[in-house]
């Protein structure tokens, strides 16, 4: 099939890469301009290499993109991890019109943070949407959906490097095929069971103490390794990476005040929250750079009895 590849960054690299393995006519690639300063996209930078048409549009709603799509007279345009708008003029021109990829179960987790969140909320469960790009956000009809546990310990790492970025390029293959072959179904999203969350970012990601054991370890979770949850030390801001729970079997067996210290060790110290304790592994002062928690303690002056808040 002849595809335009619309993406940035790895996930669009990987994209092209498994289209480009299996032998398909990649007519051009679509990415984002980099910020001033910032490395070349490696989705661009593959693109090059393989001497591919690359087009770097500040707006995919410019009549020039808008041409330059047309003129490829591609079947399909697969949408690879893309942050810009592409309005309909622009996604109806492939003959067979155009796939999205979406790493979350729509129509639930609409929005830029979709893998965060559900981690965040607790889920038990999250996976991806290949569908229909259209003018709402993430609201297109769904052609293909995969389903992934969320463990008690994953994190956002875990979850999208493990499995939804190796699902999700192999979704984006098996939508495209059913498209191309005409055997595909769309299914209407249901806006009774929708729901949408914004951006995941340093605001959200601020820690409270007080708040109960799984929420805190959800959110710390839910932000490693982006956007880091934290809570300040001494009036600095402290990002928690690595992080275990131990709840508490009672309440009067919970150990320290909220948000206290109350034990280090060679590779770890722990936190009191309502409910247990929180060990964290590895941290970032605002000052330095990532480290394990004792080498943080040593270098800032952590000890028992400190208080983060």
């Amino acid at each position: 099939m002849r595809i335009a590849i619309i993406g940035q960054q790895d996930f669009g690299k990987a994209v092209l890469e498994a289209y480009l393995a299996r032998g398909d006519d990649v007519a051009a690639v679509f990415c984002a301009p980099e910020k001033p300063g910032a490395k070349p996209d490696p989705l661009k930078t593959l693109a090059l290499d393989q001497g591919l048409i690359v087009h770097q549009f500040k707006s995919l709603r410019e009549p020039q993109a808008i041409e330059a799509m047309r003129d490829l007279r591609a079947d399909i345009g697969i949408m690879a991890f893309v942050l810009q708008f592409a309005p309909q003029d622009f996604v109806n021109l492939p003959r067979l019109g155009t796939i999205q990829y979406h790493p979350s179960l729509l129509p639930r987790y609409r929005g830029p943070s979709s893998i965060n969140w559900p981690i965040i909320r607790g889920d038990r469960k999250t996976g991806l949407s290949i569908f229909r790009p259209s003018d709402g956000l993430d609201e297109g009809a769904i052609i293909v959906q995969k389903e992934t546990a969320i463990g008690e310990d994953d994190t956002l790492g875990s979850v999208y490097f493990e499995r939804l970025f190796p699902m999700g390029v192999s979704a984006m293959l098996e939508a495209a095929d059913l498209v191309y072959s005409g055997k595909h179904m769309e299914r209407v999203q249901d806006e009774q069971e929708a729901s949408y969350e914004g951006w995941c970012r340093s605001a959200e990601a601020r820690i409270n103490w007080a708040n109960h054991i799984d929420h805190v370890y959800n959110l710390i979770r839910g932000c490693n390794p982006a956007p880091g949850a934290w809570g300040l030390f001494e009036g600095k801001k402290v990002q928690c990476f690595d992080a275990r729970k131990h709840p508490a079997r009672r309440f009067s067996s919970v150990v320290g005040s909220i948000g206290e210290v109350s034990e280090l060790s060679d590779k770890s110290f722990f936190v009191s929250v309502q409910g247990g304790r929180i060990e964290i592994f590895k941290v970032k002062h605002e000052d330095g750079k990532k480290q394990n928690a004792a080498e943080f303690a040593a270098a800032y002056g952590l000890k028992n009895g400190s208080v983060l808040g």
